[in-house]
């Protein structure tokens, strides 16, 4: 890895998204966050290692400007791209209202969609660069209420390995990382018979976001050149 090599992270400033950014800059890598707002936690990384910048990814039309400002700010050339923003609506299909379709989809497919289309516009440039889509074990389990989730995640992970056939020829790669159910805020306000059971699927016990994000840097790493088109599970071995 060169110096300064510039990784554009998603949803960076909580949850795995900033676990991502963490371990990024504890890599070496110059971290640029994009998110609707920067956090404490975010902005306790080192000044000379991240950046963040405010903008809604539900505003499609202003991306091509957005990677510009974010190229245009980087000390080193554009290298990653980790799309990690998502929303998961929770609600009977029947019943979920038409907005609320179309803002997953659009978060959770068009938007690492666009964003792709246009690092890649960099990343051809050099020749090189790395795509890593954060997936779901939900994509392929499915789960009672997340029916337009798992769909958002399936045709993410149909895209990573169209999009990898692409672009392999020019050096880059395109993967997932499919973290399953993790110890975050979320699931510590499950109730305790549903989370036992939960924790009951993992033989190894629930991971937590530092261990998917591991499994990002993991694919950011020079010799992981060769993997490409594929999804890594973070799970606890769930779904094994």
């Amino acid at each position: 890895m060169t110096d300064r090599q510039t990784v554009i992270i998603t949803g960076a400033a909580k949850g795995l998204g900033l676990a991502i950014a963490e371990t990024l800059v504890d890599a070496g890598f110059f971290v640029a966050g994009i998110g609707r707002s920067a956090s404490d936690a975010f902005n306790a990384l080192p000044s000379d290692q991240r950046h963040f910048i405010e903008y809604d990814l539900i505003d499609l039309p202003g991306i091509p400007a957005l990677l510009k400002q974010v190229v245009g700010a980087a000390p080193g050339p554009l290298y990653g791209l980790v799309n990690n923003a998502g929303v998961g609506l929770d609600g009977t299909l029947a019943t979920q209202h038409a907005t609320d379709i179309s803002r997953v989809l659009t978060l959770n497919l068009e938007v690492p969609i666009t964003l792709s289309k246009y690092a890649v516009r960099y990343m051809l440039r050099q020749r090189q660069g790395r795509i890593v889509n954060i997936s779901s074990i939900i994509a392929t389990t499915g789960f009672n209420g997340l029916a337009v989730y798992a769909a958002s995640k399936a045709g993410l992970e149909g895209f990573t390995r169209s999009l990898s056939r692409e672009v392999g020829r020019a050096e880059i790669t395109v993967n997932c990382v499919a973290p399953g159910y993790m110890l975050t805020d979320m699931t510590a306000g499950l109730e305790g018979s549903k989370l036992e059971s939960i924790k009951r699927r993992a033989p190894l016990g629930l991971p937590e976001p530092s261990h998917a994000a591991h499994a990002v840097r993991y694919l950011l790493e020079p010799g992981t050149a060769k993997i490409t088109g594929t999804v890594i599970t973070v799970d606890g071995g769930s779904t094994a």
